[in-house]
């Protein structure tokens, strides 16, 4: 800040008055600002309030003293002295508190990865007084800081935050209008930003990307989405089959971090998704020796053939139903322990192929699948026993007997098969039911609880690190489970395709920025919670401080809050530290 003056002509002579101007930083340059008026000073009253935009704290009671010294900016006469300027410590006033440390810590990540750059790069300004890169920031900040929609971010989200500070773009600036645009703009470049930020959390972090995650979601429409060719109805992970959707295949490294995605109709099986998925990837990354990990739902003939043509190395999900094939080896009690409670064994193909069969033997999943049987088998008994009480009181057709069965079996298909159950007509064309159970089955399913099964094609490697592949699926379960919760990917309110897509390539930003904060804090250990620490370091504040003097002069300044004990301890494992007194080259 600094002191300038300014001149008016009054009753035809010139008279000077002073104002108190700050600059700073925007992208389109640096810019002033006035920040208050200070009428008509003297040389002592000039010094003072140009050494009071830097005071130097003193403490007496009530009131605070601020001294002031030369500024060679306004060349004071060296005769004049400085003098003091008395602070009225009662009227000191906070204004325009607003969130900080959320959006300041979303731009440190970014920043680290340099998402900042790629984007001032690729996204021309054009002749807009905003460039579509700041908008897109915007958009990013907004999905992790407070998932919401691109009207509650221009009304509300920007102005209650830091974020006019951070970026240098006015509040004024920002309408949904150009936060729609700035969809349009940033989905083009999909492809180049995957690839970047592949290349980059790699450097960052040592990662290797040799085991490769695949998994599929799928996420709905708010709305009927006609214009969207891809908005179709499928079997939904989120259990709104009365709702569009489209479904989202994911691409994530053994520790959780994306590497691609795809966006594929809503009617779209997850096994048909496979060779589009695989063929993009080695397309864009190279077809090095990695490794494929798949669950059960990505089993196909056509995929296995595919997959062992290209010489490509994989671990996939089996269907329980192939057990039946390894009865004999279920029974031997020659397993692997990999873990507490979990054990395995490798099996040779029944066909007689390259293919190797890990069986797997899990005791949590064990008491999990007998509580689950034993759940639907007392709801079959029951309603069996109420389906017979009503034959005996009245004359019913054998057809309706057997459709309420039927519905009876579907609803708790895990007990379904030990039921043997027979509707018959008597002479008089009543409906009789009667029913038994199959110990046979009971049996079997006493064997096979706890149990799964895996496929594949590598020779080299034991059954622990085949095992260990394949649990790590669970890393890609979990990027769908924080993009539904916390970054809020469904329901989805675009009715455009275009639109609908740049909203997912939103979303995956967001992510990779949450990916990079967790390993952050995985380094500096404090666990993998990168929600909490956003909620913790969100509570920091910037305000301005408005000083009233004993002159009529207001000193205004603009701070950011002192971190509490715990928002100290978690900057520093983190190396962050926060502004004091806010500048933007600071960021």
């Amino acid at each position: 800040m600094f002191v300038r003056p300014c001149y008016r002509f009054k009753d035809g002579k010139r008279h000077a008055y002073w104002s108190l101007v700050e600059s700073y930083r925007t992208e389109r340059g640096p810019r002033q600002r006035v920040v208050a008026y200070l009428g008509r000073l003297d040389e002592e009253g000039r010094l003072g309030v140009q050494e009071a935009v830097t005071p130097k704290e003193r403490n007496n009671d009530h009131q605070q003293h601020l001294p002031f010294t030369d500024d060679e900016a306004l060349h004071p006469d060296p005769d004049v002295q400085p003098r003091w300027v008395t602070v009225n410590a009662s009227a000191v006033r906070v204004e325009n508190c607003v969130q900080f440390g959320g959006p300041w810590l979303a731009l440190r990540l970014i920043k680290k990865l340099g998402l900042d750059e790629f984007l001032h790069k690729h996204l021309s300004g054009g002749r807009a007084h905003v460039s579509w890169s700041s908008m897109a920031l915007i958009l990013v900040i907004c999905r992790l800081c407070k998932p919401s929609s691109e009207l509650y971010i221009a009304e509300h989200f920007y102005r209650e935050t830091a974020l006019p500070q951070l970026l240098g773009v006015p509040v004024a600036r920002i309408n949904e209008t150009r936060l729609y645009r700035a969809l349009d703009e940033l989905l083009p470049h999909k492809e180049e930003l995957e690839v970047f930020l592949k290349n980059r959390l790699g450097e960052l972090f040592d990662l290797a990307y040799d085991l490769l995650l695949y998994d599929v979601t799928s996420t709905y429409f708010e709305g009927q989405a006609k214009g969207n060719p891809q908005a179709q109805f499928g079997y939904s992970r989120d259990k709104r089959s009365d709702c569009r959707q489209v479904c989202i295949a994911l691409v994530v490294s053994r520790c959780g971090m994306p590497i691609g995605y795809e966006v594929f109709d809503g009617n779209r099986t997850d096994s048909t998704t496979v060779e589009t998925i695989v063929t993009t990837m080695e397309s864009r990354y190279g077809k090095a020796n990695r490794v494929w990990a798949m669950d059960r739902g990505m089993l196909s003939k056509a995929n296995i053939k595919f997959l062992q043509e290209g010489g490509r190395r994989y671990v996939i999900g089996t269907p329980k139903s192939m057990l039946k094939q390894f009865e004999r080896e279920l029974l031997d009690e020659s397993w692997d322990h990999v873990r507490e409670g979990v054990e395995v064994k490798l099996c040779k193909s029944p066909d007689g192929d390259k293919e190797t069969f890990i069986l797997c033997r899990s005791r949590d999943r064990l008491e999990k699948e007998k509580a689950i049987f034993a759940r639907f088998e007392s709801r079959i008994e029951e309603g069996l026993k109420k389906i017979q009480a009503s034959c005996e009181k009245k004359k019913q057709s054998a057809v309706k007997i057997a459709e309420r069965v039927g519905r009876l079996k579907g609803a708790n298909s895990r007990a379904a098969r030990l039921f043997d159950v027979k509707v018959e007509e008597d002479q008089e064309g009543r409906a009789k039911l009667t029913w038994n159970k199959k110990e046979s089955y009971r049996k079997w399913a006493a064997l096979t609880d706890g149990c799964y099964i895996l496929r594949s094609n590598i020779t080299d490697w034991s059954s622990e690190e085949l095992w260990r592949a394949y649990i790590q699926l669970t890393e890609a379960e979990l990027a769908f489970r924080i993009q539904k919760s916390d970054l809020r990917i469904r329901p989805v309110w675009h009715q455009k395709e275009d639109r609908v897509l740049a909203h997912i390539l939103i979303c995956f930003l967001a992510y990779v920025i949450w990916k990079t904060l967790a390993q952050m804090c995985r380094a500096a250990g404090l666990g993998n919670e990168p929600r909490r620490l956003f909620d913790e370091l969100g509570e920091l504040r910037m305000m301005d401080v408005v000083l009233p003097t004993s002159e009529g002069i207001e000193i205004r300044r603009r701070c950011v809050g002192r971190p509490n004990e715990h928002q100290s301890i978690l900057l520093d494992r983190l190396g962050l530290e926060p502004p004091r007194q806010f500048e933007t080259s600071d960021l």
